[in-house]
């Protein structure tokens, strides 16, 4: 984007204002949600029925389309999921507020299955597909959930033992629910915008997962902040040159990208989701965007990284993108030069949301001028969020100043479940959520310092590891990095890195210290290096398993297929 072009373009800030605004199309205005005065979209509908309902509108466009071959027009989706919400009404007895597991891989299934249960005003428990028996077992003891749907492959983790409640097969039952009553309608049953629709689970990165509970208005109001994001990028970026076409799908549905971001977005705005089956593929994710003319890709880094890195990626036309970008991990600066390298035309627009699953997934978004700006920008908190920094107190820190995170906003969670002492820790007065994150406010934008359980104190010094993580990551024979705290008797603690070479290249300790020292300070010059010639350990949405890479825990996660 040229200068010029750019100087005319209204701001984001502004342009969010106008939007959000009397009488915009994203008007806020002030209600009361569960106790607590807050802004809220006043136009919106009130459940996730009510936009199952209104992607009648589509019915002639795809939906879902999965690179094993099946396909559903949102007609096809609708009948599908009316038939299989009868069918667990009738055959298992669902009703309002009763709890549906669901462990499988990313198929059709798992969305219909979500689809049909939250329309007859159950809960969805969303069970991570990589959890080995001990994490599936927690689960099902923590949810107590009335039906478990699952596939075969992860059934079997279980080694033959009796879940305890009703069981589903995919590969057995499910046709059955497909043919039960193709003229079915759905479900009238009274639902409230504070009903619980979904229990997802934290990514368990630091230990046993928590399962926050979230409710039909923290999933709409997601839907209508990325509606808000997707308009005012439309005013304050340059027009594309091609009309959009499909969106990619990498991210597992038992997590807030893949279930809030693309399935529920997705339906709401009648776009078509392209989805890989199995194991991450690059060559099949670049095959798959040009069967389906994929015309956006958000992925995790290590998603993104790995199609961009992969020699098939020269046979894709870059102009084919209208939007690339990393979510569910902060976006380096090395990512962000590695997308606009790859696809030059879309300049500066390379955007990031912040959230959490805990804050409906979304706090702040920062459109690409800002990133570039700053890299650890994560923009401008949304209009119907509130965001304040404190201190260890609780009390609010001046402006500039680094603490901890707090957010309230009709996206919060309704609470983990089952779990009181957490939500005493997490939910405070006045439905503020403290995130965990360190970070700062400046000038109404919101800056990251670093997660609150990576922080490393050396010497009475705290140092961020993202801030070391991204300058390794610069350094072209490095190509994953953990950075974490090791215990010291006289410092507290230390700097350690771990870093793995890409293939056919090498850096040693010497290099790694030197390479940190050039930009950073003394003190966040690693102390400890180790270099590794296996990939780092990841949880299923990409995130390093920093406990696992310092030895302090195994990896359980069983990848899949």
């Amino acid at each position: 984007m040229s200068d010029e072009l750019a100087a005319a373009l209204p701001s984001w800030e502004e342009t969010c204002a106008k939007l959000t605004g009397p009488d915009g199309p994203f008007e806020t205005v002030e209600e009361t949600v569960l106790g607590e005065t807050m802004r809220v979209y006043k136009n919106r509908v009130h459940s996730l029925r009510e936009l199952l309902v209104r992607s009648q509108a589509f019915a002639g466009n795809d939906y879902l389309v999965f690179s094993d071959g099946r396909r559903w027009t949102y007609a096809d989706h609708l009948r599908d999921v009316s038939s299989v919400a009868a069918a667990l009404r009738d055959e298992y007895g669902i009703g309002k507020g009763d709890r549906v597991a669901i462990l499988a891989a990313n198929a059709p299934e798992w969305i219909l299955t979500f689809w049909a249960t939250v329309s007859l005003g159950g809960v969805v428990v969303a069970m991570n597909g990589w959890w080995a028996a001990d994490e599936i077992r927690h689960a099902l003891d923590l949810t107590k959930p009335k039906l478990l749907v699952a596939d075969a492959r992860r059934l079997e983790r279980l080694e033959g033992e009796a879940p305890g409640m009703s069981v589903a097969v995919i590969e057995q039952d499910f046709q059955r629910f497909l043919d039960y009553n193709p003229e079915a309608s759905l479900s009238d049953v009274a639902i409230a915008e504070d009903d619980p629709a979904v229990v997802l689970f934290t990514s368990g990165t630091t230990g046993r997962p928590k399962a926050p509970l979230l409710s039909h208005r923290n999933i709409v109001s997601f839907v209508g902040s990325t509606f808000l994001i997707g308009t005012a990028r439309a005013m304050t970026e340059p027009p594309q040159e091609r009309s959009p076409g499909a969106i990619l799908a990498p991210f597992p549905l038992f997590h807030v990208s893949g279930l809030l971001g693309t399935t529920v977005a997705s339906l709401a705005g009648g776009q078509k989701t392209a989805w890989p089956s199995g194991r991450f593929d690059p060559a099949a994710v670049i095959a798959l965007c040009k069967n389906e003319d994929v015309s956006s890709f958000t992925g995790a880094a290590t998603h993104v990284f790995r199609v961009l890195n992969h020699p098939d990626i020269e046979t894709l036309n870059p102009k084919q993108f209208t939007n690339v970008g990393a979510a569910g991990s902060a976006t380096s600066p090395e990512l962000l030069r590695a997308i606009h390298e790859r696809f030059p035309h879309l300049g500066k627009v390379v955007g990031t949301g912040y959230g959490s699953t805990e804050s409906g997934a979304l706090i702040s978004y920062a459109p690409g001028a800002m990133l570039e700006e700053v890299s650890n920008c994560v923009g401008t908190p949304l209009p119907v969020v509130e965001v304040k920094i404190v201190d260890e107190d609780g009390k609010e820190v001046a402006e500039g100043e680094v603490g901890t995170i707090c957010a309230r906003s009709p996206m919060v969670m309704l609470g983990y479940y089952e779990n009181p002492d957490a939500n005493e820790k997490t939910i405070l007065p006045g439905r503020w959520l403290d995130t965990g994150d360190f970070g700062r406010l400046r000038e109404g934008r919101l800056y990251m310092e670093s997660r609150l359980r990576d922080l490393i104190i050396r010497g009475g010094e705290n140092i961020y590891p993202i801030e070391i993580e991204n300058r390794l990551e610069e350094h072209p024979a490095v190509m994953d990095v953990a950075v974490f705290g090791v215990d010291h008797p006289e410092m507290g603690q230390e700097v350690k890195a771990v870093v793995v070479p890409h293939a056919g290249k090498s850096i040693n300790e010497k290099e790694v210290r030197d390479f940190v020292a050039e930009s950073l300070a003394y003190f966040k010059v690693p102390a400890h290096v180790e270099v590794r010639s296996e990939p780092l350990p990841r949880n299923a949405t990409g995130k390093v398993l920093k406990h696992v890479v310092s030895g302090d825990a195994e990896n359980s996660f069983v990848e899949e297929t």
